[in-house]
């Protein structure tokens, strides 16, 4: 397999969060984090599914000289504990990485998410309005689904789509390709790095959950979930906001992007013509350049 940690040469840190209410046992959650300046600005990183902080590995090292960069991996995921009997729920995931924000103390952050990152970081956010200042989204969505794309679907097959995904690996394996178009393949070493985590079926299990949490209907917890959260997104109206956008998304299509604009109507918005889901992999110099000016705001 090619050498990936060259890529992702970051000290490994974790935080303890309880396992459940009722339950003395802990689970770790993974992060990594640079600073090389004294600023007081911290740039918070939440990824989705079926990545992890590796992701945002250009980012760790462009924009530590402005911020202080922190990439979290959510349980199940990356490097962080993957307990096989866990509530793999949104509201776990939001509950999680507010956990983090206050455990590291973080202020003045600026959310920089992507895929389920959206809901999970701005779900987070909203327990912890005062310590947002900036907004940047990439293919996202923090509303409950107006479609379920069919590739996706086929994964919530009963049996058939859960073996797929946890013995196959077929969901994360199908992104390498499927999330891409201005590029034809990803380099080895970055394919390897963004699989690298999921190498068996218990390793796999966030992979699966996140898929069957999607809801479909309005009765289901993380409908509701959501819902919230679009409800509350007008908290941040006022807030520096960018929005960056693969265009040839399959799965976040243009509904979404014109969605969240109008839910964050101060948001500016960069459209990537070429660009398919994967827009750290395939355009990552135009997110660091939205970053930097939007810290710069």
């Amino acid at each position: 397999m090619p050498d990936w940690k060259a890529l992702y040469p970051f000290e490994s840190q974790f935080h303890e969060i309880p396992l459940s209410e009722t339950s003395a046992d802990k689970v770790r959650m993974h992060y990594v984090q640079r600073q090389e300046t004294a600023g007081g600005q911290t740039l918070l990183c939440v990824h989705g599914n079926p990545t992890w902080s590796f992701t945002f590995r250009k980012v760790l090292c462009e924009l530590s000289d402005t911020a202080r960069v922190i990439a979290v991996d959510h349980i199940g995921c990356g490097l962080s504990d993957k307990p096989q009997q866990y509530n793999y729920s949104l509201e776990q995931h939001v509950g999680n990485l507010a956990h983090l924000i206050e455990h590291l103390d973080l202020r003045n952050i600026t959310l920089l998410v992507h895929d389920w990152g959206g809901a999970i970081g701005l779900g987070a956010a909203l327990k912890h309005p005062p310590r947002i200042e900036r907004l940047v989204l990439l293919n996202t969505a923090a509303f409950p689904p107006p479609y379920v794309p069919w590739r996706i679907a086929a994964c919530r097959l009963p049996w058939i789509g859960n073996w797929s995904m946890r013995r196959l690996n077929l969901f994360a394996r199908a992104a390498l390709t499927m999330a891409l178009n201005r590029l034809p393949r990803l380099e080895p070493a970055v394919a390897a790095g963004l699989i690298a985590p999921y190498h068996d079926w218990q390793s796999r299990v966030a992979i699966a959950r996140f898929v069957q949490d999607i809801p479909r209907r309005k009765s289901q917890p993380t409908w509701q979930m959501l819902s919230k959260i679009e409800q509350g997104l007008s908290l941040f109206a006022d807030r520096p906001a960018r929005i960056v956008w693969g265009i040839k998304d399959w799965c976040f299509r243009p509904e979404c992007l014109e969605r969240l604009k109008k839910l964050l109507p101060q948001a500016r918005s960069r459209i990537l013509d070429d660009v398919g889901h994967y827009v750290m992999e395939e355009a990552a110099d135009e997110v660091i350049e939205e970053v930097r000016n939007c810290l710069a705001e």
